[in-house]
């Protein structure tokens, strides 16, 4: 009888495991991808006929390096190709599905970041975010008695690199072009804080900052927004200096790029050097910057209902006192400038008269019945009991 029970049990569930299994719901490609937008519209910008220089070479690393954008599509962790006024590889489906299988590095408006640039034949490769490639050492190839030299961290690659092509050669082409041809998938043209602030400064400080050039009398906050942040800091104590004044140094670049050093006395840049491969070195000590030109540091405080420039004669604000009444209201003829309270009805003026004081706290110094503590008296320990012969007893208790 058990074992018919259990063939019936057993025969239940095999009868009810498809229904089981048809409520398994699976997300395919096209539904983790249905959302992902893939219209790509190409540019028409005008590319001027003269090849890329050394010097064209430089300016571009050192302008789009760090810059930020917004993406326009969703950005896959892998490579992307894009010729200049061109189409963009892979597009459409194998867009989505590269997205699909290799992951998303940023998502329609997310910010993203320029982290590297290299200049190559006829191609212009941008990694954004750090690229999809992590990075590691050569040692981590080198094993030594099954050991690796250099520990693998495991980092992940969350970034993306879009190669610009040119199919003719890169031309002469600046940093605001470039960032141009990428206008269909990053979107550089919302200001960031630095270009913002550049933007209230009088225009020989906004066109330095534009150009990234640093000018003796500059502060700390136009420096960044011409560099960016630099990559080593100094703090010393000048030589030779009889106040024992302490400096600031920043450096940007290293060998065998230009090397620029920006010494700061307080908030101001007072020496700038640059040295170049193949160059003598250049000092800018003397202040480049007029007081004229340097924005005003300036605020008004203003104390209660005070208003700065209304001034009296007698250097009083003129400004009403505040009032509850409408704008316009017109003040009663008989106003008085003190607050007025309503008079006690007679039940009220009973009330008062029977009301009792408020008794003071028990033990309070105002309280008559109040008495002083006594002080603590010696206590006399009790006599020796047989218990308690052999224990010690403590110094600060006196004997019988």
């Amino acid at each position: 009888m058990r074992t018919h029970r259990w063939a019936l049990f057993a025969g239940c569930l095999f009868l009810t495991a498809p229904l089981v299994w048809s409520q398994v719901f699976v997300v395919g490609e096209k539904t983790a991808t249905s959302d992902i937008s893939t219209s790509f519209t190409p540019t028409n910008l005008p590319l001027p006929p003269d090849k890329l220089g050394e010097r064209g070479r430089r300016e571009l690393v050192r302008n789009l390096e760090a810059e930020q954008g917004f993406a326009h599509l969703p950005l896959p962790v892998g490579v992307l190709s894009l010729k200049a006024n061109g189409e963009l590889s892979p597009g459409g489906e194998k867009y989505r599905e590269m997205i699909y299988k290799k992951g998303q590095a940023a998502a329609a408006g997310d910010r993203v970041v320029i982290t590297a640039l290299n200049i190559k034949g006829d191609q212009i490769v941008l990694d954004f975010n750090g690229g999809p490639y992590a990075k590691h050492r050569f040692l981590s190839h080198i094993q030594i008695n099954d050991n690796p030299v250099a520990a693998n961290t495991g980092e992940q690659p969350t970034g993306s690199r879009i190669t610009l092509i040119f199919p003719g050669g890169i031309p002469d082409i600046s940093a605001p072009e470039v960032k141009a041809l990428l206008q269909p998938l990053v979107d550089f043209g919302v200001k960031s804080g630095e270009q913002a602030y550049a933007d209230t400064l009088p225009p020989k400080l906004r066109d330095a900052i534009a150009a990234h050039e640093v000018l003796v009398g500059m502060d700390h906050r136009m420096v960044l927004a011409a560099l960016g942040a630099p990559e080593n800091k100094i703090r010393e104590q000048a030589s030779g200096d009889p106040d024992g004044a302490r400096y600031e140094e920043w450096i940007y670049g290293h060998v065998p790029q230009t090397v620029r050093f920006i010494r700061f006395k307080g908030d101001h840049v007072a020496v700038v050097e640059i040295a170049a491969m193949g160059k003598p070195l250049e000092v800018h000590d003397k202040n480049e910057i007029e007081e004229a030109a340097m924005p005003a540091n300036t605020r008004q405080v203003a104390m209660g209902d005070h208003v700065p420039g209304k001034e009296a004669d007698d250097g009083v604000a003129t400004s009403t006192p505040p009032s509850l009444r409408l704008p316009g209201e017109a003040a009663p003829a008989n106003a008085q400038r003190k607050v007025q309270y309503p008079v006690d009805s007679d039940k009220d003026a009973t009330r008062k008269a029977n009301r009792q004081p408020i008794p003071a706290a028990p033990g309070s110094p105002v309280d008559p019945n109040a008495q002083t503590t006594p002080s603590p008296q010696p206590q006399t320990p009790p006599p020796n009991r047989p218990q308690d012969i052999g224990r010690q007893v403590p110094a600060t208790a006196s004997q019988p």
